[in-house]
């Protein structure tokens, strides 16, 4: 994939979007009037685009060069596709080396990165040298966002934060849940820090943060991050045996990628979503999730009636 010239990727990029059933083609391989969808970051007022990349297992790919070159070409394809934030922590295995080797592959093509990472240990000297690192393994001077991963330490970690965003060197400050707990302290941390992002997992079986972690956080000028959205990949195993109701046709949705995205990012607290994915053409429906129409309330009520009903 990496040897091929310009006109062969566009080819190769135009059959794949035609296949999955997407209107919006990549940017870079037509003219077409849409374009992805943004939201506004709160505390800056700056755009960001709604659909952006997780690494989580999916790079963690070690010295497998081949791997390596796969993952440069999803990445490619995010970029192209109008992808901006990439999402990865010091605790997914070799994924930030990889993000920095498929970073500096691809050159000018990343220059829309919006890089996100974390802060992961219990020890404050400790998280100062995680943070080195990760701007050593991915290649860049400063992230645009360090977030205080599931909590761990997260009173001395976010001093290091907003001391460094003070500083200059960084632009955003937040945390994270991957796993659903602790709601009540990332709300009040919501609540009473300067905080400009929280991560935390959003889907169509766990709703739970619509009931005061999303309301709060519009409330307070905080963006959200939505990690998980296809529950590890459960949702496939539960619903991709069914057809797609005809009716999603009304809001340009083409598979049960974008089914389970466009309702997570149609809610109106989520500024960006991040699927993790290890092949092009997944990267292509996910990122055509950002496309087009996006459920109205009206719908968003009928996809759940739909899905459950299939239980």
């Amino acid at each position: 994939m990496d040897r091929l010239n310009a006109s062969t990727r566009r080819n190769f990029l135009k059959q794949l979007v035609l296949a999955s059933g997407i209107l919006a083609l990549p940017i870079s391989v037509q003219s077409a009037s849409k374009s992805i969808h943004t939201r506004k970051i709160p505390s800056t007022g700056l755009d960001l685009s709604i659909i952006g990349t997780g690494t989580w297992r999916t790079f963690n790919v070690g010295n497998d060069h081949q791997a390596r070159l796969k993952r440069c070409e999803v990445l490619r394809t995010f970029f192209e596709m109008g992808g901006q934030m990439v999402d990865s922590s010091p605790m997914y295995g070799s994924a930030e080396e990889v993000l920095g080797f498929c970073l500096n592959r691809l050159g000018s093509i990343a220059e829309p990165l919006f890089s996100a990472t974390k802060v992961w240990t219990s020890d404050t000297n400790e998280g100062r040298q995680q943070i080195r690192d990760s701007h050593r393994l991915w290649g860049i001077p400063e992230f645009n966002l360090l977030q205080v991963h599931n909590l761990v330490n997260w009173r001395a970690h976010l001093d290091t934060l907003f001391q460094m965003k003070a500083d200059g060197k960084l632009q955003y400050v937040g945390i994270t849940t991957s796993h659903g707990r602790r709601h009540r302290d990332i709300e009040n941390i919501i609540v009473s820090e300067p905080i400009d992002f929280v991560q935390l997992t959003y889907h169509l079986q766990n709703r739970e943060v619509e009931n005061r972690l999303l309301p709060a956080s519009l409330e307070k000028g905080v963006a959200v991050i939505a990690n998980r959205p296809f529950s590890g990949g459960d949702l496939f195993d539960d619903y991709q045996r069914y057809p797609l109701p005809d009716w999603v046709k009304e809001f340009d949705c083409h598979n049960w990628a974008q089914f389970f995205l466009k309702f997570v990012i149609s809610h109106p607290a989520i500024t960006c979503a991040i699927p993790a994915t290890s092949r092009v053409d997944h990267m292509i429906e996910n990122m055509g999730a950002g496309y087009g129409e996006l459920p109205d309330d009206a719908t968003r009520r009928k996809m759940l009636r739909h899905i459950s009903a299939l239980h």
